[in-house]
């Protein structure tokens, strides 16, 4: 995780100690780096060279929604399998057009959601 290290026995996040934040927010909580989130989503974007290709973040793995918002900054697509994940990627500025619905057993009501979105 290229932006969490420690420094003078400390973990940190960046440039922000994780201690600050537990003090701040109380624990347990999750903590997140953007840097890391963008090193990590080019590296992988850059692997793929010239070859044709989209990347899709799988929701289920984190609908955190500054983390989507990250991710769609970035140019993301999403794989979703519900009605509500559908309503976090558009809730963080996703677009349908961008999005994979997959899995089985959906609702009529998600499926109409998800086609006029």
């Amino acid at each position: 995780m290229d932006h969490f290290g420690y420094r003078q026995d400390r973990l940190y996040a960046e440039e922000v100690p994780l201690s600050a934040i537990a003090e701040r927010v109380g624990t347990p909580c999750y903590v997140y780096s953007r840097a890391t989130l963008e090193r990590h989503y080019r590296v992988f974007d850059e692997a793929f060279g010239e070859w044709p290709h989209h990347i899709c973040f799988a929701v289920k793995a984190n609908g955190n929604l500054a983390v989507l918002q990250v991710l769609e900054r970035l140019g993301a697509g999403f794989d979703i399998v519900s009605g509500g994940e559908l309503a976090r990627v558009l809730a963080a500025g996703g677009r349908a057009s961008d999005v994979v619905f997959s899995g089985v057993g959906k609702s009529s009501d998600e499926i109409a959601k998800a086609l006029t979105a």
